[in-house]
């Protein structure tokens, strides 16, 4: 049981050492000055990238492309025939 507990913390520090060290890098760049803003460009707005519309569009498409090449491939394997039995030696 103390073995358990002992894993449990080790895995812990393991684990949230990366975050301690991220907490510091903030508190650093908060203390540094900021630089000077006011000639910097305007940040552009992401581009339109798809409609919703579009999106269901090609989810069904896909959809239906997926079940076709499933069939063709139950079919191809209903079809197939059986593979001889390697000869006993």
């Amino acid at each position: 049981m103390l073995n358990k507990f002992v894993a449990i913390g080790l895995g812990a520090v393991i684990a949230l050492a990366p975050l301690a060290a991220v907490a510091q890098t903030e508190q650093l760049a908060q203390a540094a000055p900021a630089p000077d803003t006011s000639m910097a460009k305007p940040m552009a707005t992401p581009a339109h990238t798809g409609s919703h519309r579009r999106h269901i569009r090609r989810k069904g498409n896909m959809a239906g492309d997926r079940a076709r090449a499933s069939a063709h491939h139950m079919h191809k394997m209903k079809m197939a025939p059986a593979a001889p039995a390697a000869p006993k030696s």
